[in-house]
């Protein structure tokens, strides 16, 4: 059985917590031949753990894309933000598949030169949005795409925190990474609430930002993960958009790393449809997955509970389940020629919204797209 060849660009947290040792499970059908970070040490390390025999490392992509002692078949892009777009697209230049992280990328300008080439290489792509895998989401989505909801006409799309702004990489530097916790944990929350509408026609956004407590100098206490400096926290510390759709439902959608809120969870949605609704509380106050539906049944009014007891934290030590199944489905895609379930058109609607809520607190207006 032929073996892909994978590249992986950027070794930092999200490579060594997620992608890598997610390869590393299916070492019968994929190996990683190519390592690039721009620190040389890490990605060396990252060679001698989980770099097949004779594995290249380097400290700039386009050396490594341009390499042709190396067959590279693949290529995960692990960096900040802002890079996704040009690595991306010169992957693709190269005739590579590419999954890339979340978010597609920090605005709309650059997601639509990623689709471009995508589109001219004919190569596969997605967007590493591991939530879709979860037991919870994938029952919901099975769920809405049956009918059982009926219409989904209002839903909200959840990514709070109370107090867990990350202290570690380069989140809070706002030319890295565009934004802060929208673009970070709110993408997963939207991405999920418009895979169970299947609805990605978006034709106006209304939102605001604050920097409230990010850059005060009482706000780093009580960080979960220790404190932050304030004076280099450069994005918004919370987030807020009104989102309404071709056909006229409507999405609010609602991201903290601080706020100060007695609930909060990411990734997590609620939807209203005509024939029933459904809730999932996932992270943060809520130590296992929830989803619950509630409808009418017999002239009264019901719920229904699933508790499949799944939690996510990449940056806890072990890798989740849904990363496993988000690279097996991925590496399915590359050898039997399959469509990867995170489509390049979905993840584009994910960054157009999030980058009109931005737009639209900046201008004090109400964007048409």
């Amino acid at each position: 059985m032929k073996k892909i060849n994978i590249g992986i660009i950027g070794c930092g947290g999200i490579a060594n917590q997620k992608h890598l040792p997610s390869i590393k499970k299916f070492a019968d059908r994929a190996e990683i031949v190519a390592f690039c970070d721009i620190i040389g040490e890490r990605a060396e390390k990252a060679a001698r753990e989980y770099g097949a025999k004779g594995a290249a490392v380097y400290t700039d992509y386009r050396e490594m894309l341009d390499d042709k002692k190396i067959r590279i078949d693949a290529v995960h892009v692990c960096t900040p933000n802002v890079s996704h777009s040009p690595i991306t697209v010169a992957a693709f230049e190269q005739g590579k598949h590419v999954m890339c992280e979340k978010p597609m990328a920090h605005n709309t300008e650059d997601a639509r030169k990623m689709l471009d080439a995508w589109k001219k290489s004919g190569k596969k792509f997605t967007i590493g949005y591991q939530n879709r895998f979860r037991d919870d989401t994938t029952t919901l989505q099975k769920s809405c795409a049956s009918g059982s909801l009926g219409e989904i006409y209002f839903a909200k799309a959840h990514a709070l925190r109370r107090r867990a702004v990350p202290t570690w990489g380069v989140f809070p530097n706002k030319a890295l990474q565009g934004g802060g916790p929208l673009i970070d944990i709110g993408t997963h929350a939207l991405d999920l609430t418009l895979w169970m509408m299947n609805n990605y026609k978006p034709v106006s956004v209304t939102g605001q930002v604050f920097y409230k407590l990010g850059r005060s100098p009482e706000g780093p206490e009580g960080n979960v993960f220790g404190p932050w400096d304030p004076k280099t926290f450069e994005v918004e510390d919370s987030a807020f958009g009104f989102v309404k759709m071709e056909n006229g439902a409507v999405i609010y959608l609602e991201a903290s790393w601080a706020l100060n809120v007695l609930k909060s969870m990411e990734a997590s949605m609620t939807l209203c449809g005509t024939k029933a609704g459904a809730e999932i509380h996932h992270g943060g106050s809520y130590p296992k997955d929830e989803l619950i539906y509630n409808l009418v049944e017999n002239n009264q009014l019901m719920e229904k509970t699933l508790s499949p007891g799944i939690s996510v934290d990449f940056f806890s030590g072990d890798t989740a389940a849904e990363a496993i199944r988000e690279q097996d489905q991925w590496l399915d895609a590359l050898l039997n020629d399959k469509e990867p379930l995170v489509k390049p058109e979905q993840a584009f609607a994910v960054t157009q919204i999030l980058d009109a809520i931005y737009q639209s607190a900046q201008t004090g207006k109400e964007i048409f797209l």
